[in-house]
This record gives structure tokens, sequence and C-alpha cells, in this order.
């Protein structure tokens, strides 16, 4: 087995990012996944305390479809983040400044429009990631069940929909789903098969037209009987991968 493709996804909901390799951290995730996030005004997070919420306190796809015709990029170098909308307005602020954010925040919260709840703001506290799950995680996905999956549905199924950290080949349709509290060697590091990624009505939206235009989570629930496609990991020895990478399954 080895990684095709690398992404990270700097701002909860937009735009993926391709990486040549990463290096993670015992406990973590690739470096500025999810480290950006519009919360909802009425989610009540706290930047002070930074706790755990779910996806739909948060500008995010399940619930705002249209962010996916936003372009965004990050560079973590200088720190600044730019966002494009469809009819060519845009935004390039430095997103680790609070005035840079305020200003990020003010942008995305008229793009929104009546999608934006109470008084939104655009988070990033260091070390905390607004990722879907309660720990920080890498997520993988198997090329050959999306294959699987595609041939029988009978249509293309564009990968971004699905919004993985890792798509990888050379293992057999739908094996990952039995990896599950295995751990796997991925280049440098080590991690831990915690979940299948039970997938949401996000995967709803074409990442190319920002419609809802196919039900994955129906289709799945159909064909297989279950509605997970990838799987969840944590890293227990932190390391560098890279694209091209060999991954291999070391057992419990």
């Amino acid at each position: 087995m080895r990684i095709e493709y690398l992404y990270r996804y700097p701002v909860k909901g937009l735009t993926a990012e391709a990486l040549e390799a990463a290096e993670v951290e015992q406990g973590g995730c690739i470096p500025w996944d999810r480290a950006f996030a519009l919360a909802q005004g009425d989610a009540g997070f706290d930047p002070g305390h930074p706790a755990w919420l779910q996806k739909q306190n948060f500008m995010c796809l399940m619930k705002n479809a249209r962010i996916a015709s936003l372009f965004s990029f990050f560079d973590p170098r200088s720190g600044m983040l730019a966002i494009r909308a469809p009819d060519g307005s845009s935004v390039v602020e430095n997103a680790l400044t609070p005035e840079g954010r305020d200003r990020i925040g003010a942008f995305l919260v008229s793009y929104l429009g009546e999608e934006a709840r109470g008084a939104p703001s655009f988070h990033h506290v260091p070390g905390h990631s607004f990722c879907d799950q309660r720990h920080k995680v890498v997520s993988l996905i198997n090329l050959a069940s999306l294959r699987d999956y595609e041939g029988k549905v009978g249509v293309r199924r564009h990968r971004r929909r699905f919004r993985a950290n890792i798509w990888f080949s050379g293992a057999s349709a739908w094996s990952e789903r039995d990896w599950v509290g295995q751990q796997i060697q991925m280049g440098g590091a080590v991690l831990r098969v915690t979940k299948g990624i039970t997938r949401c009505p996000a995967t709803q939206v074409n990442p190319e037209t920002a419609g809802r235009d196919a039900d994955p989570v129906e289709e799945l629930r159909g064909l297989y009987g279950h509605v997970e496609l990838g799987i969840h990991a944590q890293v227990i020895e932190g390391g560098k991968f890279a694209v091209g990478d060999a991954i291999e399954l070391l057992g419990q």
C-alpha cells in the first residue's frame, strides 16, 4: 500500500490544499489541518477555553453548501489567508492576528448572508483543531473502496466530497474497515485506526458546482448496509510521511 494523495484543510469547510509531505506529532493531526473556523454566533465557542463542538456550530458544508464555491489558500510562513468568492470579491489578511481574523470573519459573514446565525466570529486557537472528532485524528480513504462505490452507483463521486487527509492505494476494496484497533506504519509515523468515518449530508455537495446533487449517505446505505467511507487514525508515534510512502499494517 502507498500514499497517493495528501491534503490539509486549513479552514473548516473550505479548500483542500495538496501537500507533498507532512510531519505529525504524537496525538496530533496534520499541521494546519482545520486550524481555522467560523463559529456561528449561537455556538458558544470560547477561544479562551476551547472545547470540541459539533460541526453544525461552525460554517460547514453540511449546513452551508454555497461555501464550496469559495477558493481559499493559507501560507503558514506569513500567516496570510486568501479567500475569493465566485463574484471576484476577496479578502487577504493575516489569519494569525485578531485584526486579520475580524476582517476574514466579516467577509465570510457577508458571503453567508441569511445562513449566518447571530454574530459569527472567525477563530484560530494554537494547538486546537476544529475537526469533526473529539480527538485529533488523521483521515484516510482507500481509493479501491471509492472506485467500488462509484462502479456500483454508476457515476463518478469526486473525492473532494469526502475531504480526507490521505488517499491510499494497494488494498482491496473495503478491507480498511477491518483495521479498527490495529496499527499502521505510514512513512516514519505509526497510527492506530480508531473508527470508520460515518458520512454526513456534507457529501451531498458537489465540490465543483456547490450544488446538492447526490446523496452518498443513502447510496452507501443501500449498496453496502453501512454509511462509512474511510477511517480515522490517531498518531501514536510521530514522524514524517510523504506522497509515495508505503503504508504497512502492523496489527494490534
